[in-house]
C-alpha cells in the first residue's frame, strides 16, 4: 500500500508545479518575442483565445500537452522547445556542455569556427546586410549608405510584401509564421540573385529563422544596428507609429524581453554599430568606414 502524501509534501509539490508552470509561461512569452509575433496572431493560428495565452504567459494558467502542441505549430518550434531547460537539448550534452562554459564573446568565436568548418559553401555577395529591431536607425542609415557608394537600396520587407502580393501584416495574419518564412527565404534569395552589390535592410524577426539567419550571415557583410530599449521606443514613437504604446509599461517590457531574446543572434553580425545618443552623420561615418572594403573602395 502507497504512503499518504503528507500536507507538506504536497505544498512542496505545488510549489514545484507552480513553478514548473511559471516557467512554461515565460518560454513561451520568449519564443512569440523572438518571432516577433503579437498575442493576436498567436491565438488566431493557435486557436487558443487570447485571455488564455495572456495567463498561460504570466505563469497562471497550467497549459495542457494539446495546447502546448497547438502553440509549437503555431510558432514552428518543437513542442519540447516549450518546455524549460529544453534550449540545445538536441546538441551532444559534452557539446552542450563546453558551450554552457563560455562567456558570450566565446561563444561567438566557437559559432565563427563551426560555421567555417561545416557550412554548406555560398558565395558571398558584395553587400551590406542592417540586422536590428526597428527604430534603431536601419532604413535611414541604409539609404544613406547607399546614397554613398552609389548602390541600391534594397528593403527585404518590400520585396516580401511585393512576392507576396500583400503587407506583412496581412501576410502573418492570413499564412502565419510559416507562410511568411517560407517568403522571407524566397526574397533573401532573389535578393542576393539580382542585387548583389546592395545595401540590403531586414527585419528583426529574421534571426529567428536559424536557416535563413545562416543564409544572410554567408551572404553579406552584417551589421547589427542597435540601441537602447527606450531609444527604440522613442523614435518609433517620432515617425508616427503608436502602436509601441499599445500596453505602455507592458510595451517597454516586451521591447526589451525582444532584445534579450534575440541579442545572441544579432551579435553573430560581423559588426556592431551602436546609435545611441549619437546624431545620424556620425553614425553614417562609422559605417561609412566600415563598409569601404567590403564595397572594394580605395
Amino acid at each position: 500500500m502507497s504512503k499518504p502524501v503528507s500536507a507538506s509534501e504536497e505544498r512542496y509539490n505545488d510549489a514545484e508545479i507552480g513553478a514548473l508552470v511559471q516557467q512554461i509561461g515565460a518560454r513561451i512569452r520568449a519564443i512569440r518575442a523572438r518571432r516577433g509575433m503579437t498575442r493576436k496572431h498567436l491565438s488566431k493560428h493557435s486557436g487558443i483565445s487570447e485571455r488564455y495565452l495572456a495567463k498561460a504567459e504570466a505563469g497562471q494558467a497550467n497549459v495542457s500537452i494539446a495546447l502546448l502542441w497547438k502553440l509549437a505549430q503555431a510558432l514552428q518550434v518543437q513542442l519540447v522547445d516549450l518546455l524549460p531547460d529544453s534550449e540545445g537539448a538536441s546538441i551532444g550534452s559534452p557539446m552542450l556542455a563546453l558551450l554552457r562554459g563560455l562567456s558570450a564573446e566565446e561563444q561567438e568565436d566557437a559559432f565563427g569556427l563551426l560555421r567555417s568548418r561545416f557550412a554548406k559553401p555560398v558565395q558571398r555577395t558584395s553587400g551590406i546586410a542592417l540586422i536590428g529591431l526597428r527604430g534603431a536607425g536601419k532604413s535611414r542609415l541604409g539609404s544613406l549608405l547607399a546614397d554613398e557608394f552609389r548602390v541600391p537600396f534594397v528593403r527585404l520587407g518590400q520585396v516580401i510584401e511585393d512576392m507576396a502580393g500583400m503587407n506583412t501584416g496581412e501576410l502573418f495574419s492570413l499564412g502565419g509564421q510559416k507562410a511568411y518564412r517560407r517568403i522571407e527565404r524566397q526574397a533573401l534569395e532573389h535578393v542576393r540573385q539580382n542585387y548583389p552589390r546592395a545595401v540590403l535592410e531586414v527585419g528583426g524577426s529574421l534571426v529567428s529563422q536559424p536557416d535563413t539567419l545562416g543564409l544572410l550571415l554567408d551572404s553579406y557583410y552584417t551589421v547589427w544596428v542597435r540601441t537602447t530599449a527606450e531609444e527604440h521606443m522613442n523614435r518609433v514613437l517620432e515617425q508616427g507609429d503608436l502602436r509601441p504604446m499599445a500596453g505602455n509599461r507592458q510595451a517597454m517590457e516586451d521591447l526589451q524581453r525582444i532584445l534579450a531574446e534575440r541579442e545572441p543572434e544579432y551579435r553573430l553580425a560581423d559588426y556592431t554599430l551602436d546609435t545611441t545618443d549619437r546624431p545620424v552623420l556620425d553614425c553614417l561615418r562609422e559605417l561609412v568606414a566600415q563598409s569601404q572594403a567590403q564595397f572594394q573602395v580605395a
